[in-house]
């Protein structure tokens, strides 16, 4: 089969990411750029080997010779270029996260089953190898009855003052909303579903340029009883600027793992077991690229579908709802 042509929207820190994913898929996929500015679209299509560049995103949107787009700027823009595309009828693959109120994504969905195209929302986290090993773990019985998951993602990394994701009506929410959405379908998609979920925001930093509220704490309860925990920061020191351990804790085994991928030890009865889930692929961005020209091609839904982000924006809703309810209470007494 021919490659599949795609047009990126937005030529930012995030499509330089994909593309350096994508130079291993040339043969299945063919890049092209699409930016408010000419210059910045053609010069990405000079460094990364595109077929093309384009002087806006409309222009992309209606090219002819374009099968899908992938939609890599602020949220705030999310939406009205989904709707665009798929009248267009392309396909779409849009980043996460995707919509910032759950209404939208019942107005893609709608628009999307209107056109017959596929839509897959950028959760490359949930196509990585840590992910699907993990997954694999818990189904077949690794754990035993789960206890416990505790989930880490600390990381001192602060952004400057003019970058949009400083302004919350383009990012759509604070860094938890805007990033950490990553981490909770993480703890979301290990095959129990979360039933009951809050959050608890620690006071805001007035100092520096990165002026959003940069960390979360997120409590939960399984469907299957086990209880777990979500620490989410963008403001405090790691160990080597980003390694982060997370634990999944059963009453056979405890598993252990560096929440980005880099191994995985299982300790229960006999000796540990240490693995590495894989390197090759370790965002997840070339698995992610194969599902959604799979799903194309073969008329299904992507794993990562409207459908399941919705679950995801659900949990978000409600960390959100629990924090607003108790800045309200406290500000009653």
């Amino acid at each position: 089969m021919s490659p599949l042509r795609i047009a990126f929207l937005g030529c930012g820190f995030i499509t330089r990411v994909h593309s350096r994913h994508l130079r291993r898929l040339r043969s299945e996929i063919v890049a092209s750029y699409a930016s408010r500015s000419r210059d910045k679209a053609e010069a990405f299509c000079r460094e990364f080997g595109g077929a093309g560049a384009y002087v806006d995103y409309a222009a992309a949107i209606e090219a002819p010779d374009i099968d899908a787009v992938v939609i890599a700027v602020p949220p705030r823009y999310h939406l009205m270029l989904t709707l665009a595309a798929l009248a267009a009828r392309k396909h779409v693959l849009v980043e996460k996260p995707a919509y910032l109120r759950l209404e939208d994504y019942d107005t893609v969905i709608a628009a999307r089953d209107r056109a017959q195209r596929v839509v897959l929302v950028g959760e490359n986290d949930h196509y990585k190898p840590l992910a699907v090993y993990l997954r694999r773990l818990v189904s077949t019985g690794a754990l035993g009855d789960m206890v416990f998951a505790q989930f880490t993602s600390i990381v001192r990394r602060l952004k400057r003052a003019d970058d949009w994701r400083n302004d919350e009506a383009m990012a759509g929410g604070d860094a938890f909303f805007e990033e950490g959405i990553h981490w909770l379908h993480l703890a979301a998609s290990l095959g129990p579903t979360i039933t009951e979920v809050h959050g608890f925001r620690p006071s805001v930093s007035p100092d520096g340029p990165d002026r959003r509220a940069k960390s979360m704490m997120v409590a939960f309860k399984y469907d299957n009883q086990a209880v777990g925990s979500l620490y989410y920061s963008r403001e405090i020191p790691s160990l080597l600027r980003g390694i982060r351990l997370s634990k999944l804790y059963g009453r056979k085994s405890i598993i252990t793992f560096e929440s980005n991928g880099l191994f995985v030890l299982v300790r229960g009865t006999g000796w540990p077991r240490l693995m590495f889930p894989g390197f090759r692929d370790i965002r997840g961005y070339k698995a992610m690229y194969r599902d959604f020209v799979a799903a194309i091609r073969n008329g299904r839904p992507p794993e990562m579908s409207l459908e399941r982000a919705v679950v995801d924006q659900r949990l978000m809703d409600e960390i959100y709802a629990s924090v607003e309810q108790r800045v309200a209470l406290a500000v009653g007494r």
